[in-house]
């Protein structure tokens, strides 16, 4: 069967110890107000330098009274100081006010989200006019990485200087090294001012560039993958010695006592359960989440083109910087012990017609959300193929069929199943897939009309656009795919839909189908999401500081960005017959 490429789905294989919700206690919180400047340092890949996030969304650095250098929140770039940080010209790092920047296919990126949510949590959380007058520390976030890098080209390690890196990868490295020179820098500008400066927080977001072709970790470029579990064992530890040496080099030069703790989202590969192991084995690492919520760079544009679906909107990135603030704020303010929302056990029941599972909720209760996402679903044959997100397996690794899903308690949910599970086999539970439904049957397909400058082809369903689907317009683009094998395989994404005399009229551009692959008449389509996804959230009330920005897409312009928190992606999670 031909793979779908246009988006990420986890490819996890049995790993017990990645659902155990135990996590050592860290030995000290690293106070957000212990300084006057306060540094939020990031490192990682697409996701985290704001590849195709565009247009930005925040123009302005507003009154929240954060920082970054004048050269920007992306400090690293390819040409004669990327290997020598030490030498770029002092003017550079200047302090000035936190805002988004466009540099070439570079736009938005956490930094707003994550500072300015940050900073009004120290302000709200200040109980009297005395104590709101107090000074309250500016953040400043810089960002060292680049897109599309392994783990070990970021670190001191830099591989990306080795000669057997190919050359198209090399760009100069020194990542990590301009990472610990930006310390530098900061401390001195505070200095200047008469303030102090320290570094609360590590954002890590990469993962991507190390995943395998066959579900392992890839160490190298040139080294062999490494096969499940230790290909994520190996993942896990290497994070774990990153963040050690990365806190230590950087209390080198800020002088500060403390571990400096490191928060990860959950990325689309294999790494994201490495991560999640490595957040379970380090007291200092923090799995914020997933982003599977946020809307993808499917609806991004610019120079004329809009972006890759495995990247994120202007909107998500800002949206899932806040996502981080708040769980940074709950750690490191609070004392909170932060878990994501994720599986701890899955059980049949006693009548083996269900299975019963069990979740750590950071906000309970539990909700199967179908109004902000699509229900997740993938009917074949029989009953449910997937839906919520959720698959169970047998040994022999067939899926069985779901009849339906609903909420035992508020941490638990019951899977009901078509047929009972025989006893003499062993089961397995997933979550996470991008399938939200069938959309209808093409019954015609014309030309469209000339959509500045491109050709545009219009599916013509013979059905009302399901209101199930309703949550995908309001997202924005959407793929369509008629779900069959080899080369007949099509998939492109939809950017406009509209209904006429009971029929629903999909538009997408020529340019954007999949491998020029036709659509024909009689085939059945099914809408998919850019990100793998499920639709398990938890209840949480915290409220976002921004809005969704009028992009020219969806419909939630206007909207605060929700902050609840979405269960992690998992992979064949053991089903106990007990």
């Amino acid at each position: 069967m031909k793979p779908l490429l246009l988006f990420v789905a986890i490819m996890f294989f049995p790993i017990t110890d990645c659902f155990s919700a135990e996590r050592p206690q860290s030995v000290s919180d690293q106070p957000l107000t212990q300084h006057d400047i306060v540094g939020l340092w990031l490192m990682g890949q697409s996701l985290c330098e704001g590849a195709e996030s565009l247009p930005i969304v925040t123009h302005s650095g507003g009154d929240w009274g954060n920082y970054m250098f004048q050269r920007g929140v992306r400090t690293w770039s390819y040409g004669r100081y990327c290997d020598k940080p030490h030498e770029r010209p002092a003017e550079q790092f200047s302090l000035v006010p936190l805002t988004a920047t466009v540099n070439g296919g570079l736009g938005e990126t956490i930094a707003n989200g994550l500072a300015d949510h940050l900073k009004s949590s120290i302000i709200e959380s200040q109980q009297d006019l005395k104590a709101r007058q107090k000074k309250t520390p500016h953040f400043l976030v810089t960002y060292a990485g680049q897109g599309g890098r392994m783990i070990d080209e970021l670190t001191s390690v830099d591989q990306s200087t080795d000669p057997r890196t190919p050359e198209s990868r090399q760009h100069g490295g020194g990542y990590y090294r301009t990472s610990l020179d930006d310390a530098r820098r900061a401390k001195a500008q505070a200095a200047a001012r008469g303030d102090s400066f320290g570094i609360a927080a590590l954002i890590w977001m990469q993962g991507e560039g190390n995943a395998g072709p066959t579900g392992g970790i890839k160490p190298s470029r040139w080294g062999k993958e490494i096969p499940r579990p230790a290909g994520l064992h190996w993942y896990r530890d290497r994070l774990i010695e990153y963040r050690k040496q990365w806190s230590h080099d950087l209390q080198n030069i800020t002088g500060q006592t403390d571990e400096i703790p490191l928060f990860t989202y959950q990325t689309l590969s294999p790494a994201g359960e490495a991560q999640l192991l490595a957040a379970d084995r380090d007291p200092h690492i923090t799995m914020v989440g997933p982003h599977y919520m946020v809307a993808s760079a499917l609806n991004s544009r610019y120079a004329g083109r809009y972006g890759d679906p495995i990247h994120m909107s202007a909107d998500g990135e800002r949206w899932f910087g806040e996502q981080v603030a708040k769980v940074i704020n709950r750690v490191l303010k609070l004392g909170e012990s932060w878990q994501p929302l994720r599986p701890l056990k899955a059980w049949v029941a006693p009548d083996r017609a269900s299975v019963l599972v069990e979740f750590h909720v950071p906000r309970p209760p539990l909700v199967l959300d179908e109004t902000f996402l699509p229900r997740e679903q993938l009917v074949r044959g029989e009953g449910y193929h997937s839906l919520y997100g959720f698959q169970v397996r047998n040994s022999a690794r067939a899926v069985l069929a779901i009849k339906a899903i609903e909420l035992e308690s508020p941490s638990r949910l019951r899977i009901q199943l078509v047929s009972p599970l025989q006893t003499d086999t062993h089961f397995t539970l997933s979550y996470g897939l991008p399938y939200a439904g069938q959309v209808g049957e093409i019954t015609e397909i014309r030309t469209g009309p000339v959509i500045e400058g491109q050709s545009t082809t219009e599916l013509i369903l013979n059905e009302k656009f399901d209101p199930q689907l309703k949550p995908l317009l309001a997202e924005g683009a959407f793929f369509v795919s008629n779900m069959q094998a080899g080369d007949a395989y099509a998939q492109a994404p939809i950017r406009h839909v509209t209904e006429s005399e009971g029929k629903t009229i999909l538009r997408f551009e020529n340019r954007e189908r999949r491998e020029q692959k036709d659509f024909d008449t009689g085939q059945i389509l099914t809408a998919v999401r850019g990100f793998s996804f499920g639709n398990l959230r938890d209840s949480d009330p915290e409220k976002a500081i921004y809005q969704f920005a009028d992009q020219g897409y969806g419909t939630r312009a206007g909207e605060p960005y929700p902050l609840w928190n979405w269960c992690v992606l998992f992979k064949q999670l053991p089903i106990s017959n007990e």
